[in-house]
């Protein structure tokens, strides 16, 4: 499908509590305008996940309006924004206007029921707007790191689970099959929980430049491991806003970081 670019096609966006996104869009002609969100592919892959919505008129010759509500979830990925004037159109990438994003941004104060479901609008790096979305059966919500020059400590807070006595904080070491076990501290009501990462828990054997340890939490010893991450706010790509220092000892700077997906790790880097 060939697509136009039409910088007079600004789309304003608002979200409530819910995860319902009200759209709004000038006036366009075609008889059955929509508004169409398309999964971005893979690199090499083909487009296969779609979801349309109608736009109608708040009043007669009024801007167009379309509500994406919280249910059913997108797909986790990132989704991309176009009008469809009518069927078999040429579809027409969206640019951004206005952004309410208020009601997102206390989102990680709030308990929220399995499967946990995020939806963030977004302006890309050539200027559109798109969506980020996540769609998890449990997660970990990172609130805080702490870095000082002996430890990291992290707080949290899981959605979806309830952790138990035997629970532990992982941390998976990139590319290979170690892992280091924490004992986390856990709250009274089996939701929140912090842990402590030292430079014992943080050296990698072996040699070499370094390795990124990535963050889980497993609620009991018969649970799979929940990746922790930052995701029930406003900020859609955190790892260029969110830069934390780094704890230094003997030739290693080890820095925690977000990823791409948002999701929480930690870099070591030892000088060769």
């Amino acid at each position: 499908m060939t697509t136009q670019h039409d910088t007079r096609l600004r789309t304003d966006c608002a979200t409530d509590a819910d995860g319902r996104i009200t759209f709004r869009l000038p006036a366009a002609t075609g008889s059955r305008p929509q508004l169409l969100l398309r999964l971005r592919p893979k690199k090499g892959r083909p487009e296969t996940t779609k979801h349309l919505l109608d736009l109608e008129p708040g009043h007669p010759d009024g801007p167009l309006r379309a509500v994406l509500e919280p249910h059913p979830a997108l797909d986790e990925g990132r989704w991309d924004l176009y009008l469809l004037p009518e069927a078999g159109a040429e579809r027409q990438r969206l640019r951004p206007g206005l952004r309410d994003l208020r009601a997102l941004v206390d989102g990680h104060l709030r308990d929220r029921p399995s499967p946990v479901t995020v939806r963030i609008p977004y302006v890309t790096k050539d200027g559109f707007l798109a969506l980020r979305a996540w769609r998890r059966t449990t997660h970990a919500e990172a609130r805080t790191i702490d870095v000082t020059d002996r430890a990291i400590t992290v707080t949290a807070r899981l959605h979806g689970a309830v952790l138990q006595e035997d629970a532990t904080v992982r941390l998976r070491l990139r590319g290979g099959d170690t892992v280091r076990k924490i004992g986390p501290r856990i709250d009274d009501d089996g939701r929140g929980f912090s842990f402590v990462a030292g430079h014992d828990d943080l050296t990698i054997t072996g040699g070499g430049s370094g390795g990124i340890w990535d963050a889980f939490v497993r609620p009991a010893a018969d649970a799979s491991p929940i990746r922790i991450a930052r995701l029930l706010d406003d900020v859609a790509d955190r790892k260029h806003v969110f830069v934390y220092p780094a704890m230094t000892a003997a030739a290693s700077a080890v820095r925690p970081y977000y990823t791409v997906d948002n999701d929480l790790a930690i870099e070591v880097k030892t000088a060769e």
